[in-house]
Formats: C-alpha cells, structure tokens, sequence
C-alpha cells in the first residue's frame, strides 16, 4: 500500500520535465544531485537553532537590551475575578457593551470598573518591550549571515545576474555543497520559526505570516527535491536582502532611536518595493512562468511552483499595502509611527474617563483637599497617561 502510494507520487511526469526521470538525477562519475532525503536533516538543524535561540535571547539579546536603554513598561496587575476572566479566555477580549453590562452585574461592579478590568487584562497579555527585542535581535542576526552566506555563494554563478540561466541543462545541475549548506539552513530556520510560533510575538497579521512560513517550506522543499535550486536560491536571497533592514529597522524603533529608525524604514520600503514588486514579479516570475518551458513541455510540476510563487507574490502585496499606510503617516507626521500589525497598550483609563476624573481648577489654582483623582496620581508618581 504505502509502497504503491510513494511509487504514484513520485512519478517522473509529475515532477519532471517531458523525457526526463529521476535516472538524471543519482549521483554520477563524483557529481552530486539533489535528492529529497537529504532535507531530513533539516528537523535535528531547526531544533538545534531553537536552542541557539534561547540562549542568544538570554545571555546576549537580553542583556545587550538593559545595556541600550530598552526598558519595560510597568504594568498593574488586573485583581483576580473568576467571571471575568472566564468570558475573557472563552468570549473575547473586547466584551460588547451590553456584554459588559451584563457581567459588571453579575461581579457587582460598576460598567467602568468592568471596563478597567478588561483594559488591564488585555495589558497583561501584550509582549513586553525586551521580548520584541530579543526576538528582532536574533532574526537579525540570522538574516544577515544568511544573506552574506547567500551572496558569498551565488556571487560568481551566472544564475545570480542572468536568472535565464537557471534553466541551463536542467535538469541535469549537479549540487555544489556551499549550495546545499545555506539552501538547508533557510528550510531548518523557517522549520524552527513553525516551532516558536507559540511563543513568538503576535501581531495582527499572524495569519499571513503562517501562511508566508508554510509557503515558504513548501518551496524550498520541492525546489530542492525538483533540483530547482538556481531558481529557488534566487528567491531566497532576495528575500533576505529586505528582510535584514526590517529587523533592524525594529531594533531602531525598540531603542527609540527616531532619526536613525526613520532613515532605516525609508530605505527599508524602496529594498521591499523595488525586490518584492519590482524584481520578484519581472525576474522570478517572469523566467519560471516561461523561460522554463521553452523547449520542454509544460508539467504538473511546473503549475505546483509558479502557484506556490504566485501565493508568495499575494502576500508581498498584503504586506505593501501595510507599508504604504506607514509611509503615508510618516509624510503626514514627519516621523514613523508605530508598526501597525502590532496591537498597542491601552491606558488604564479612557479618554471620557480621564476627562471626568480629571480634577477641575479655578483661577488657575489646584484643590487642596478631597481625595486626588486617579490621573493626578499618576502624574505625580511621574507617569503620564498613554496616548
């Protein structure tokens, strides 16, 4: 049965060119060749980058952190309410009004109470500011090697300047080790990316970015199996290119340094607009969705990559839309705002709230007796309320 069902899946047709078979590709007269096994070794590689992770985050990113002045925001612990934590962890994290109304009567608090609860709820589940951080830290330490790496070995192949060549002889292109060293090290860290998922930061476009992992395994995984490796080490290296500014682009923003934060996202969308909408579309696309086929035939194969390339190009214009709205807050506000895909802390209080227990002054004079409101206290305990 399975060996029936592993014989009909990997039929030359499917996979291959019109004439050729997996005969091209065994190892030959000291020439290596791509073969699926190999990616195996991937699963031990991404387990042990998880580790790295950890303890890079712990004993470098952490406290490289504290030594650039990245600093947690405090926050007050919500008081224990089993009702309210129940409708929070099984409902939803932003309760209706009426939702509202309803619980504040069962737990016998006032609609404002209830309502300071859930903010401060919602609060505590936000990463802290260390975390993002760390987790930038790393990303870009990895993008860069791997994008040095990469272009350290494509650097001197003909693929890299003229993507037409990819097709040269294939599929019969023996596999250089260099080649398949940085090609296993992509798959193992989009493979340990799958891992930490849980644990990762979660932004608002966590859907997109599932999908971008998966797709992006399945690429490198039937790239590799296909021998599409000039093709698929294209797309990886301009991937990265982007991808490293981004991540230092965090890490500006992290340590609130504006200027040069600001200067970074600016190069940062022209490298995305120009790799991802400009390159991608007119280079990548372009050679698989015809150059390919000149002289060979279409296949099965063949439809499954540019589909998976096509998934791919979707998402470049998802995240270009973000960007877009970014770029124009930063020409109406003359500096970048927050990342939009990230949710923001809210106030313990809200603006109507902040109004009504603000304390009112006469003749400019402050009130001397009564209790302060909430606001005066956080004002002199040198907080300001956020915005």
């Amino acid at each position: 049965m399975l060996s029936s069902l592993n014989e009909w899946l990997w039929q030359d047709k499917l996979w291959l060119p019109p004439n050729n078979s997996w005969a091209v590709l065994e190892d030959r007269d000291g020439m290596v060749y791509a073969h699926p096994r190999d990616l195996l070794a991937a699963l031990p590689l991404a387990l042990t980058l998880v580790a790295v992770r950890v303890t890079f985050e712990r004993f470098v990113g952490l406290p490289l952190s504290w030594w650039l002045g990245v600093r947690d925001r405090s926050r007050r612990p919500v008081v224990p309410n089993p009702t309210l934590e129940k409708h929070f962890l099984t409902q939803g994290r932003r309760p209706q009004e009426h939702q509202l109304a309803l619980l504040a009567t069962q737990c016998g608090l006032t609609l404002r109470q209830t309502q300071r609860w859930f903010r401060g709820r919602r609060n505590q589940d936000q990463p802290h500011l260390t975390k993002k951080f760390c987790e930038a830290s790393w990303r870009f330490l990895f993008y860069l090697c791997s994008f040095v790496g990469g272009l350290s070995v494509l650097y001197h192949e003909s693929w890299l300047w003229t993507p037409s060549t990819c097709w040269d002889n294939y599929p019969d292109q023996p596999l250089k080790p260099a080649l398949y060293w940085w090609y296993l090290l992509e798959l193992s860290f989009y493979v340990s990316l799958l891992i930490t998922l849980p644990l990762d930061v979660k932004r608002k476009d966590f859907k997109e970015q599932v999908a971008h992992h998966f797709v992006t395994i399945l690429l490198i995984t039937f790239s590799y199996s296909a021998n599409l490796l000039r093709i698929g080490s294209l797309v990886l290296l301009l991937h990265d290119t982007s991808d490293v500014l981004l991540e230092a682009c965090k890490i500006f923003n992290y340590m609130r340094w504006r200027i040069p934060c600001d200067l970074l996202f600016l190069v940062f969308s022209c490298v995305f607009f120009y790799t991802r909408l400009a390159l991608f579309p007119t280079q990548i696309l372009y050679t698989t969705y015809y150059e390919s086929i000149i002289g060979r035939g279409t296949f099965f194969g063949y439809y499954f990559f540019n589909a998976l390339l096509m998934m791919l190009q979707l998402l470049h214009v998802f995240w270009s839309c973000l960007i877009l709205r970014m770029l124009c807050n930063f020409m109406i506000k003359g500096q970048m705002e927050k990342d939009i895909r990230s949710d923001v802390e809210e106030s313990d209080l809200s603006e109507e709230e902040a109004t009504q227990e603000r304390p009112q002054l006469r003749n400019g004079s402050a009130p001397t007796g009564g209790p302060r409101s909430r606001v005066a206290r956080r004002l002199a305990n040198g907080h300001t309320a956020a915005m």
